[in-house]
């Protein structure tokens, strides 16, 4: 994606003094992140508040942070321009071609971009906030382009806007502990055919790597079998439907 280093200086110039104020910084392995070429950082999702926390990080280690975003967002007109002047990409989540939903992604990372991905999708619904299964589209982008898949962990974000609340809880200060891992090994599906069992094999190792990172920061064993929020949706949908079912037929006899 084309973007105007002058934006990229001056968005960056106004957050890093409010981030640093914000909140204190347990920052490890930075250097895990490489300084050129196009590289994938794959990390869990805890809050509204984690995105420019995470950003916050990855520019330190020396990459200006790219995200991906809803394409209707960029047709805004003050956010949208502030958007593109600063190179993030668009999603086109309607397009049913998940390689076309990616295309900016691809071209962006071919260009040499640092791409954030929360394979996850969401905030995390765990209960015990650890990561959830993930979406492939990183593990597609890695797979098709030879990017590395750089796993980031961070802790302390659902202290500051905890996911599901209007409250933002700036005191007292908060620490944002972050750990980048070395990059996810995908050897093994080089030259694999991209359906479902690669994509999903490749994702779950993007997540194991992620899952442990966390535990590590947490002083904790993190769950061998990860939350699948998708999973659980369906089941609870399954569930209700008899019940429905089954009251319909009671009203009309």
């Amino acid at each position: 994606m084309d973007h105007s280093p002058v934006w990229r200086t001056v968005v960056a110039g106004l957050l890093r003094p409010f981030l640093f104020s914000l909140l204190r910084r347990d920052w490890k392995d930075r250097d895990n992140i490489p300084r050129k070429g196009g590289v994938i950082i794959a990390a869990n999702h805890l809050s509204w508040s984690d995105p420019l926390a995470l950003a916050h990080f990855v520019y330190k280690a020396g990459r200006f942070p790219v995200y991906l975003a809803k394409a209707t967002v960029f047709k805004l007109k003050i956010v949208g321009h502030i958007l593109r002047k600063t190179g993030q990409i668009p999603v086109y989540r309607e397009r049913t071609d998940a390689g076309l939903a990616l295309r900016d992604a691809e071209k962006g990372l071919r260009g040499g971009e640092c791409l954030i991905f929360y394979p996850e999708g969401t905030c995390t619904r765990d209960p015990e906030l650890w990561p959830m299964t993930g979406k492939t589209g990183a593990a597609r982008l890695a797979l098709t382009t030879g990017a590395p898949v750089v796993p980031v962990a961070h802790w302390g974000a659902q202290e500051l806007w905890p996911y599901g609340t209007k409250r933002f809880r700036p005191f007292p200060r908060k620490t944002m502990h972050v750990i980048a891992g070395p990059p996810v090994d995908l050897s093994k599906y080089e030259g694999e055919p991209l359906n479902a069992a690669t994509l999903g094999a490749a994702t779950a190792d993007i997540m194991r790597a992620i899952a442990d990172l966390l535990g590590e920061l947490r002083g904790e064993r993190a769950p061998e079998k990860l939350y699948d929020h998708r999973g659980a949706v369906k089941a609870e949908r399954a569930e209700k439907k008899p019940k429905n079912d089954k009251s319909k037929e009671a009203k009309a006899s």
